[in-house]
């Protein structure tokens, strides 16, 4: 299968469940990798026939700003659902961090990959 790779996409949000996470925005950085078939998109050149990473990463990004989960286990769980349920993926890797979440690590995430069946689809 053919991989999409949406990288290092920061965006800021409400992640935590300390007090002061719950009132102010964070950094929150995405990886996403999205497998499809490229091959009609490929031979047709058409848009029509692509996994349309664009519109994928403008629902990600307004579905993570609004959102106001307590766990990156939940957050990341989401997303793969969105993706997986609005977009024609058969699969998707969604990796979520929390760049400066311990004072002497870069960030702390969570990495999932999940399949359409995953979610009854």
């Amino acid at each position: 299968m053919d991989k999409i790779i949406i990288k290092d996409l920061l965006l800021r949000g409400i992640i935590g469940i300390n007090p002061d996470e719950r009132v102010k925005k964070q950094d929150i950085l995405l990886n996403i990798v999205l497998y499809h078939d490229i091959h009609r998109a490929a031979e047709s050149d058409d848009i029509a026939d692509a996994a349309n990473y664009k519109a994928i990463s403008k629902r990600v990004m307004e579905y993570v700003e609004a959102s106001e989960h307590m766990l990156v286990e939940r957050l990341v769980t989401e997303i793969a659902r969105l993706i997986l349920t609005e977009y024609p993926i058969r699969r998707v890797r969604v990796r979520v961090e929390k760049p400066g979440a311990l004072r002497f690590a870069q960030s702390v995430g969570i990495e999932i990959d999940r399949r359409r069946e995953d979610f009854g689809l």
